[in-house]
């Protein structure tokens, strides 16, 4: 459990100091439940009317039910469909904002709205009929939400734990589609972040719980991110198998309805890991079709847009043809005055990374002026995305 929360062994010893008799272990359980504020309708045991004495400091971020603070408890109180419904509504016009301004643009707000309206709805600890799974659905759904935005900034320890608190939730109410989600994400950031090992085996993870589910587009969505992460480790043969794959399942699954957190992963959404998959091959001249038409996306999608464009200028900048690449890196630089995101620059410098051997061409110099203004080359230049 400590492992899984990122602590020190002294922050263990701490919570388990204690100068009385040896408690029983239910005793030491709850005060670990209490000391990390860890709801009691997780738990499969309740609470003592009066709090077990414990003095526990918590330092750091506000973070999910972990660190709430000052919060008071939750009032006795049953919860509704139309709590879960509000919850999810929130999400959607967060995750509206994350899409067209960046992560850094409401990340605090979606936190504090978690920690604010979300746990207190899991500690409550009593739900309608069909409520508790719906509950932990929608919590879990923020907590993802808030976790791509971590990522989005390049906070990735609390990307990881809110991510992984996504997870846990899904399990705990045992919803494999949701919880394939979770994993096929976690898949994508380790790519992302070059950890090919630990992304091929969270995508094989989220293909296992996937395929409990029957949902066609959510099987080629982790297939695909097991063929990303296959090519970082230049298994070619494994990579262009899942490949086919994700083709084969996403176009089986064709007209099928999915859950609406499912709703942005479409043909331009599979043609973009196709094209990274294919470019990180070393297969430029395949991945360029995919690229271009990652681009034929659906509006809303600012952000997505000019990763997928500079996506493009990366594999152009691959196949040599320089005046070409340096076009389209001018148009993403162009699209980055709104978004507040580190994944943003991280694309671009990548752009600037793989033109840098073109570096006296007049086009180039041209792009890589109009990036020092912006701070990208030079102090994000060569980190490959």
């Amino acid at each position: 459990m400590a492992r899984w929360l990122f602590m020190s062994q002294p922050q263990v010893s701490h919570l388990e100091g204690d100068r009385t008799p040896a408690p029983s272990d239910l005793v030491r359980l709850e005060r670990w439940a209490r000391a990390l504020r860890v709801p009691e309708a997780l738990l499969w045991f309740r609470f003592t009317s009066s709090p077990i004495s414990e003095s526990v400091e918590r330092r750091g971020r506000s973070f999910g039910w972990f660190t709430v603070g000052a919060s008071e408890p939750a009032a006795d109180r049953v919860v509704g469909l139309p709590d879960v419904e509000t919850l999810r509504a929130m999400t959607r016009t967060f995750r509206l904002l994350d899409n067209r301004f960046g992560g850094g643009h409401a990340r605090s707000t979606v936190s504090q709205y978690l920690v604010a309206e979300g746990v207190p709805l899991l500690r409550a600890g009593r739900f309608r009929d069909g409520v508790r799974r719906e509950l932990f659905g929608a919590v879990a759904e923020m907590n993802q939400l808030a976790g791509w935005m971590a990522y989005d900034m390049g906070d990735v320890e609390a990307g990881r734990k809110h991510l992984r608190l996504a997870l846990q939730l899904c399990k705990d109410v045992g919803d494999d589609a949701l919880a394939a989600e979770m994993l096929a994400g976690m898949s994508h950031h380790a790519a992302f972040f070059r950890s090919p090992l630990v992304a091929v085996d969270l995508a094989r993870g989220a293909r296992d719980n996937a395929s409990r589910t029957g949902l066609g587009v959510l099987q080629a969505e982790a297939a695909v991110m097991e063929a990303h992460g296959l090519a970082l480790r230049h298994d070619t043969r494994g990579a262009v198998a899942a490949l086919r794959d994700a083709e084969a399942l996403f176009s089986g699954a064709e007209g099928s309805v999915v859950p609406e957190w499912l709703g942005y992963f479409d043909a331009a959404y599979l043609s973009a890991k196709f094209a990274h998959t294919f470019r990180d091959l070393g297969r430029p001249d395949v991945a360029e079709g995919f690229a271009r038409r990652s681009l034929e996306m659906t509006e809303g999608y600012e952000r997505g847009r000019l990763f997928n464009t500079a996506l493009l200028a990366s594999i152009l900048a691959d196949l040599r043809r320089v005046e070409e690449a340096v076009e389209v890196g001018l148009s993403a630089l162009r699209m980055a005055g709104n978004l507040t995101s580190v994944r943003t620059v991280r694309y671009l410098a990548d752009v600037a990374a793989r033109l840098a051997p073109f570096n006296r061409e007049p086009a180039v110099e041209e792009l890589f002026a109009e990036m020092r203004v912006m701070g990208i080359v030079g102090s994000a230049e060569g980190q490959d995305v």
